[in-house]
């Protein structure tokens, strides 16, 4: 079971980048379950969504304590919240920033984080405004790339289904993401 732990503040699209993965794992066939968790529901409160992905029936319901992935939807989070808790040895951290300052690295400690700045695609987009973009496509296309989890087709139908507005702004800022992540990989 592939299991993802995202951390967002109210008003990015934590919950619904997690929803979105979930379908789009759904649509290739596999098992899923998607889920918030938050408190009092308020713009830029954190909030922590989970996805859970399997070819077989999942069965766990609870929680995700060891993920296999982390998304940083606002790295100040990093600094209030332990978003590498339980992170498995191999896992990876996905951050929304184009550069971490040396100390919230050594918070992330040996973790294998990656940088795309989903705020500055979202905002590119027209995906909520500069001071409060909204972060969840862009994001998604991101981890879609990094992660091998799904593939970019899926992603784009999932927000074909299950986005109401800006559909094609939303798969576009996907699409960069997945492209940026592509190229950074192809130059390492």
């Amino acid at each position: 079971m592939i299991q993802i732990r995202f951390h967002g503040r109210g008003g990015q699209g934590a919950q619904i980048a997690s929803r979105l993965l979930a379908d789009a794992a759904f649509l290739e066939g596999k098992d899923v379950q998607s889920y918030p968790f938050f408190g009092v529901e308020r713009r830029g409160a954190p909030v922590t969504a989970f996805t859970k992905i399997d070819s077989r029936p999942i069965r766990d319901k609870s929680m995700i304590y060891e993920p296999d992935f982390v998304v940083v939807m606002d790295p100040s989070l990093i600094t209030a919240i332990d978003v590498t808790a339980g992170l498995k040895p191999e896992g990876m951290i996905l951050v929304n920033a184009d550069t971490l300052p040396e100390e919230i690295m050594q918070v992330l400690g040996d973790a294998k984080v990656v940088l795309v700045d989903a705020s500055a695609i979202a905002t590119a987009h027209g995906l909520g405004s500069k001071e409060n973009p909204i972060v969840n496509t862009a994001i998604l296309g991101a981890f879609a790339r990094l992660s091998k989890v799904v593939g970019l087709d899926a992603v784009k139908q999932a927000i074909d289904q299950n986005v109401p507005r800006k559909v094609d702004k939303n798969k576009d800022a996907a699409i960069e993401a997945w492209t940026l992540v592509e190229e950074k990989e192809g130059s390492e």
